[in-house]
């Protein structure tokens, strides 16, 4: 009996593990498209390089035949008759096509005002963009926003509040309204603490001269990322979205992902696609997909950013954890099907059904977890060691490997990071690892919304708070959006954390080296979870 127990958990452990090993492995895939745009692109910059060179050293030669004057490449163009040769309406019109941004928010008190100054700073010809604030606040919110709009508007702004009398589709919902409102060819569209920079849409809207581009995507940039432990750990993750993922998917000719927020639309690219729908939590997701099925590109940018505010309070990553977790397993559950059906070439359909199940690895972590505890004890009190071979297990290092690599590049070695090198590999080998951790502890609770995700469980849009957070000095607490209380998921991740630091003292008692370093991390993530967010909830 004890052997056959052996057995089953052996066998749901190795199960759960191939399956991760399997996943990280198929990353690698998208780190060598990576590492081929990289070394493509330094190619075409050193080329670019070494022609602006060249034609300096042509002017200069032209300067010196002309008394060393050269003409300004800035000067306006003047007609044979001396007049100027001014841009026909037309022409300005195509130069500069009409856009909408629309900045869908509720209940954002903190950074309202600072997202509605920032847009107005916009480099781009005041008659030819508008910005829609699609407001579906029902606190003081609304009274700022009205303010705010009302002042630049007296300015000669474009700008308008847009209010819905329900909430129904919440952020989709939003969005596919506002668009009813929208005269923009091209709708430019930003989470509310997001703060593109003034020249965003004048770098965006000449990728839109290649009909195929329906969506143009930058990357996310870290408002507070040293601002906690918690936050450096979060833009180790998304780094490696916004650079290796993104890229390497754009390279790969694979499908690519719309992240909710900054990125424009083409507005025809949606209505083809079927519009916004609200019937999962990653609405972004399913309407990426469903307009590459109709034949659009999605142009990733990653030397343009934008910068916004991490979660720093552990409830509120919480919450966007759950939202993307089960969101991401609702639109598997959704457009899976309709991949396969599509006229997609194989490999197009083996990628996008991994990118689709990403966030149900987090199930097999979970159940990966859960199982080494039993068989732990099997093996060791009860000495049931048929099929146990240790060395076996050393294989599945090589997924580590190929994850290690994907995250080192995305952290150190990317055109994206900006601080020294020296600097960003000993962050990289000291927070590695706690990332790692980090995870383990999010297991559960990811688990849990990628069942409902494919349970079909509906839940509404739990948007995450956004607290004007910058650096050190700023404080959370208080804050009137903090999660106050904690759910039963919480205490269950109490109680995780105290079975894998039993684990970790019965692999040192027994000198069960396989399990106790992989416990220990547990311990630490599912610990650190709990407490955080138990520390968090009572800020």
């Amino acid at each position: 009996m004890m052997s056959a127990l052996a057995f089953l958990f052996l066998g749901v452990y190795t199960l759960s593990l191939t399956y991760v090993t399997f996943y990280c492995l198929s990353q690698f895939n998208l780190l060598f498209y990576y590492k081929r745009f990289d070394w493509r692109r330094k190619k075409e910059e050193f080329q670019a390089k070494f022609a602006a060179q060249a034609q300096a050293q042509m002017v200069g030669v032209a300067a010196a035949q002309v008394g060393g004057k050269t003409l300004s490449t800035n000067a306006p163009i003047i007609a044979a008759d001396g007049s100027l040769n001014l841009m026909s309406q037309e022409e300005y019109e195509k130069a500069f096509p009409f856009v909408t941004i629309q900045l869908p928010l509720y209940n954002e008190k903190y950074v309202v005002e600072r997202l509605i100054d920032n847009m107005v700073l916009m480099d781009y010809p005041h008659d030819r963009f508008e910005i829609h604030v699609l407001d579906d606040s029902t606190d003081e919110t609304q009274d700022l926003v009205r303010a705010k709009v009302a002042y630049h508007q007296a300015q000669g702004v474009n700008i308008e509040q847009i209010r819905r009398k329900e909430r129904k589709g919440y952020k989709a919902g939003a969005l596919k309204d506002g668009t009813e409102f929208a005269k923009g060819e091209f709708l430019a569209i930003f989470d509310a603490d997001f703060l593109p920079r003034p020249d965003f849409l004048k770098k965006t809207i000449p990728h839109f001269e290649d009909p195929s581009v329906g969506v143009v995507q930058t990357r996310w940039e870290h408002i507070n990322e040293d601002y906690s432990l918690i936050t450096r750990l979060q833009a180790l993750q998304l780094n490696v979205h916004f650079t290796v993922e993104q890229v390497g998917r754009m390279e790969g000719k694979h499908f690519l992902q719309f992240n909710g927020t900054a990125g424009v639309w083409r507005r025809k690219t949606i209505e083809d696609a079927g519009g916004w729908e609200a019937d999962t939590l990653t609405e972004d997701l399913d309407l990426s997909i469903r307009s590459q099925l109709k034949g659009y590109r999605i142009k990733f940018l990653e030397d343009i950013s934008v910068p916004a505010e991490l979660p720093a309070d552990m409830n509120a990553l919480k919450a966007q954890q759950f939202r993307w977790m089960k969101g991401g397993a609702e639109t598997a559950r959704k457009m899976l099907p309709i991949v396969w059906n599509s006229n997609m070439n194989l490999m197009q359909k083996l990628n996008s059904t991994l990118h689709l199940l990403a966030s149900t690895v987090f199930m097999f972590v979970f159940v990966m977890a859960a199982s080494s505890i039993p068989l732990l004890y099997l093996v060791n009190v009860l000495s049931v060691r048929h099929g146990f071979d240790k060395d076996f297990f050393t294989w599945y290092l090589l997924g580590m490997l190929s994850i290690t690599l994907m995250y080192y590049v995305a952290n150190v070695q990317s055109k994206a990071r900006r601080s020294t090198t020296f600097k960003s590999v000993i962050r990289f080998i000291t927070h590695f690892p706690l990332f790692l951790a980090m995870s383990m502890g999010l297991s559960l609770h990811n688990t849990i919304a990628v069942i409902e995700g494919w349970r079909g469980k509906k839940s509404p849009f739990v948007r995450t708070p956004k607290f004007n957070i910058k650096d050190g000095k700023d404080q959370f607490s208080n804050n009137k959006y903090l999660k106050k209380s904690l759910s039963w998921g919480t205490y269950l991740e109490g109680f995780m954390a105290l079975m894998f630091l039993v684990a970790v003292v019965w692999s040192a008692y027994w000198g069960e080296t396989i399990f106790i370093v992989y416990h220990v991390m547990m311990t630490i993530g599912f610990s650190s979870i709990f407490l955080l967010s138990w520390k968090h909830a009572r800020a």
